[in-house]
């Protein structure tokens, strides 16, 4: 019995497969997203997503090398974590604050902790945290898709992007708390656009499509469960329908919630990061029911229109403890108290 009992550090995966195969099955996963995001943001979408890839993976070859230890590049993590973040960003990002999104994601966010299956926070949300901190007006500067603007994709040599600006479907709705119109006008007109993803937003948060499409591959492939994507859509249904049952003119419907911002995006690729949540059944069905709430809080609540990023970090902050009171049974299971 013992030689089957293997100590390592996370993630630990209780199917035949390797973390290369894992990522690679996220990255696939990915695509839908980054296909959406490339035909409604054009050049500047796959600008961003290459940016961050590229020196997300030289930041960890980078950081091994610092430290003399092997190279880490062939599981494929860190593209995982530029892709991500890439897809967490506005499209009229400068590449510039991409590139220290990215080196801030890997170095900060995972290396500094000893790299895959130490670091307690996500990265990605590491890297997009630390860039809504330090710049704001970038982080919340959004433009209009190219099938909406067909000036959007014109770059000028300065890379100074010119470009309509508008609000994102979130941003409407914090909005309709606080207007005398309501939430009305808003639940008609911008529900059915953030199904297609003809709204502005970040990169890969904008089309529901693309994002249940991956996220449906993931399950499939049984690369992620079901567990903590639904504790998470459902406590943000239950947390949005609780105010929109209270006062409907003033708050949108859930369904828009669930379709608007990055809720999706952290359901299926952020909150099922197998590094960063809890092991076990019950683990997940409370941080995922944490992850929603939160979120919903934050958007309903809070002055801040999106709180997928803090639920995310906050969540991983209290995972530990999660595992500490949700033990799975020992192999050969529970001692005798006799």
């Amino acid at each position: 019995m013992l030689k089957d009992i293997r100590v390592s550090c996370s993630p630990h995966i209780s199917e035949r497969l390797s973390t290369c195969s894992v990522m690679i099955d996220v990255i696939i996963g990915l695509v839908p997203a980054m296909a959406a995001a490339g035909y409604y943001f054009h050049i500047r979408a796959l600008v961003l997503i290459a940016t961050c890839v590229i020196f997300s993976v030289a930041t960890e070859w980078l950081c091994n090398a610092i430290r003399k230890k092997p190279n880490s590049l062939d599981d494929f993590s860190a593209v995982v974590t530029g892709i991500i973040l890439a897809l967490s960003l506005p499209p009229n990002l400068p590449v510039w604050a991409a590139v220290i999104g990215s080196v801030f994601s890997v170095a900060i966010g995972k290396m500094v902790f000893g790299g895959l299956g130490a670091n307690i926070f996500n990265p990605a949300m590491v890297g997009r945290t630390f860039l809504t901190a330090s710049f704001g007006v970038l982080m919340t500067s959004w433009t209009v898709p190219a099938t909406v603007d067909a000036g959007m994709p014109k770059i000028a040599p300065e890379n100074v992007v010119n470009a309509r600006t508008q609000a994102t479907p979130l941003a409407w709705s914090k909005r309709a708390i606080k207007s005398e119109l309501g939430a009305k006008e808003y639940n008609e007109e911008h529900f059915k656009a953030t199904f297609t993803g003809e709204v502005g937003g970040c990169l890969g948060e904008t089309s529901v499509i693309a994002l249940l499409i991956g996220g449906l591959y993931l399950l499939i492939r049984r690369t992620i469960n079901f567990h903590i994507p639904l504790a998470v859509l459902l406590s943000a249904f239950v947390f949005a329908a609780v105010f929109y049952l209270v006062d409907s003119s003033a708050y949108v419907q859930p369904f828009f919630h669930l379709s608007s911002g990055a809720l999706l995006l952290c359901a299926f690729f952020i909150a099922t990061d197998p590094v960063t949540a809890p092991l076990t059944r019950r683990g997940m069905w409370i941080f995922g029911v944490g992850t929603g709430t939160l979120t919903m809080l934050i958007r309903i609540v809070g002055e801040y229109p999106e709180g997928v990023m803090f639920a995310v970090l906050l969540m991983n902050a209290v995972t530990p403890l999660i595992d500490r009171f949700c033990k799975r049974i020992p192999r050969g299971g529970k001692p005798s108290t006799k």
